[in-house]
């Protein structure tokens, strides 16, 4: 029940959100066309090492990183794309790539492209490739406390460097 504990924490703060079931995808513009959600409104999150430590990158799913552009930002001497060996492990109850942009669940920093706040809601990965959940941006700010930075650059796909 990849979704238990992030309902548990939603649940838990009296957040208000919408879970909604697709069939099985695993990219996020797949996603975006199977639930009817525009690619700026579905949040993907992509892992990254910030000289050596896991974090998150989360941006609309129709952008990808910029790596150059979060690096520059946190004056980090590396940034990089996380393997999957590297932070598998960190998720136990999500399947891998699918996890929420939730850092504070899994001890880890967030960041978030600044543009996603342009949106009245977000929607993103729920821990498997069948669930999403859509929430106001408000709550997810509230309840993440994201740094809101430029994240992405004009390109699609997953990262840039």
């Amino acid at each position: 029940m990849p979704l238990s504990k992030l309902r548990d924490f939603l649940d838990q703060n009296n957040i208000k959100y919408l879970v909604i079931s697709h069939s099985v995808a695993y990219t996020a513009q797949g996603i975006a066309a199977l639930t009817h959600t525009p690619g700026k409104e579905l949040a993907k999150t992509v892992m990254v090492m910030v000289d050596g430590r896991l974090a998150m990158a989360v941006v609309p799913a129709s952008y990808r990183v910029d790596l150059f552009k979060l690096k520059k930002y946190l004056g980090a001497d590396t940034v990089e794309l996380a393997s999957e060996i590297e932070f598998r492990d960190r998720f136990p109850d999500c399947e891998t790539g699918a996890m929420p942009p939730f850092g504070n669940l899994y001890g880890m920093d967030v960041f978030a492209d600044e543009s996603l706040a342009n949106d009245k809601e977000i929607a993103f990965n729920a821990g498997s490739h069948r669930e999403l959940v859509r929430m106001t941006f408000t709550d997810f700010r509230e309840m993440v406390k994201p740094a809101l930075i430029p994240l992405v650059s004009g390109k699609t796909g997953a990262y840039a460097a």
